[in-house]
């Protein structure tokens, strides 16, 4: 087996069937790929009660600074009906030019390629002017508690730096090079209850319904909108994503109605400042009589989700123009700089150093024949080589 080949990597990598929170041998295979490189390799079992325990990996190799990182996963989502798959989930077969497999773009594709990338590096230069890690979970589409997050932990416990990170996960909506994410939105969750008085339906005044006091106040969280985005980001947007009054009879108003929600928001708000806008927006709402005339103020409570994410945006000249000027030499495409999308790992990393994310197309991420376009592996093998040189040469200088 050689490393230097992205094709060879990732047929590798898929052949484990590391659906979360299984390990699946990713991990070992992984490991195999950067030893002989002359990678310390470090595996790290993550605990907490009441969720599964996740092995995760780190690698470095030199001991010098400066100090690049690369971030991953190799946990991947469950395959859904493997029926419905052209070829086998796990069996990475080629067809056509595309290398089918769960996981061929999100993200053992990124992986394999910067493995390859890294490999030919040695093999053309020697190791690098300075330091490069893999820091590579299995917990990333799980609920991402025994992951990155500690394993940056661990980490930094042991006295590691890093210069700059990139995470390899598939950033570009349509073609390579379309586009790296140099930031991310901040995401907040939480769960309003309404308390009413159950009743017959045939009675109304005889209970209250929460039900109309809910669309108050779900109807006040949508609308006005809380922003028109900014330089950097999209417009703020809040969803209701579950509605639920545990009510099967049609002739009955319950005793409460909930609905949950979550806002994706721009660096307009910080965690702390939305959760007093929403808390504003709700008290506001709960007096309306629009719904409930001659009734007093809607009773509720609001539960806020644990661990939200917090907006960032990364303004790093070596790592953003390296990258850039790495696409752009290789392929011939300037790409944009983008900060829309859900959240990633590289909330954590960002904490740590300056991060961003640049990998394959993600069309086909989570679905049934999840593929890969074989040339976009050797092409992004090649991108992720002229940016390690420039890296280094740029942070070095």
């Amino acid at each position: 087996m050689t490393a230097t080949d992205p094709v060879a990597n990732l047929q590798t990598l898929i052949r484990c069937p590391s659906v979360t929170p299984a390990e699946g041998g990713a991990l070992t295979a992984l490991d195999a790929m950067l030893a002989p490189l002359g990678f310390t390799v470090d595996k790290v079992t993550a605990r907490e009660e009441g969720t599964a325990d996740i092995e995760n990996l780190y690698a470095r190799l030199g001991s010098d600074g400066p100090h690049l990182m690369f971030a991953g996963h190799t946990d991947v989502v469950p395959v859904g009906d493997e029926a419905a798959w052209t070829h086998p989930p796990f069996a990475a077969e080629i067809s056509k030019g595309e290398l089918f497999g769960r996981g061929a773009v999100d993200m053992k594709g990124g992986i394999a390629c910067f493995v390859a990338a890294v490999a030919r590096h040695i093999e053309k230069n020697g190791p690098p002017a300075g330091s490069i890690s893999f820091l590579i979970t299995g917990d990333e589409e799980g609920p991402a508690i025994n992951g990155t997050i500690k394993l940056l932990q661990w980490a930094a416990e042991r006295g590691e730096r890093w210069d700059a990170c990139l995470v390899g996960e598939p950033t570009n909506p349509d073609r390579l090079g379309d586009m790296i994410k140099i930031g991310r939105r901040g995401s907040l969750s939480g769960k309003i209850t309404v308390h009413g008085v159950q009743g017959h339906a045939a009675y109304p005044h005889l209970a209250d319904n929460p039900v109309r006091g809910l669309l108050q106040l779900t109807q006040a969280l949508m609308d006005p909108p809380f922003d028109g985005g900014t330089d950097d980001f999209q417009p703020s947007n809040l969803e209701v994503t579950t509605v639920d009054v545990g009510n099967p009879a049609t002739n009955v108003i319950p005793a409460k109605a909930s609905a949950g929600f979550n806002i994706r928001f721009n660096d307009s708000w910080t965690v702390e400042t939305l959760r007093v806008e929403i808390l504003r927006r709700l008290e506001a709402a709960a007096g309306n009589g629009q719904l409930r005339p001659g009734r007093p103020p809607a009773k509720y409570d609001i539960v806020w989700a644990d661990r939200p994410s917090h907006v960032f945006l990364t303004r790093n000249n070596a790592l953003i123009a390296s990258l850039s000027s790495a696409i752009e030499s290789t392929i011939g495409r300037s790409p944009k700089l983008s900060t829309t999308g859900g959240t990633s790992d590289a909330r954590f990393i960002k904490d740590y150093c300056p991060v961003v994310e640049f990998g394959l197309v993600g069309q086909t991420m989570h679905m049934v024949d999840e593929r890969v376009a074989v040339a976009d592996l050797e092409t992004l093998t090649a991108i992720y080589e002229t940016f390690i040189a420039r890296w280094f040469a740029h942070a070095g200088s």
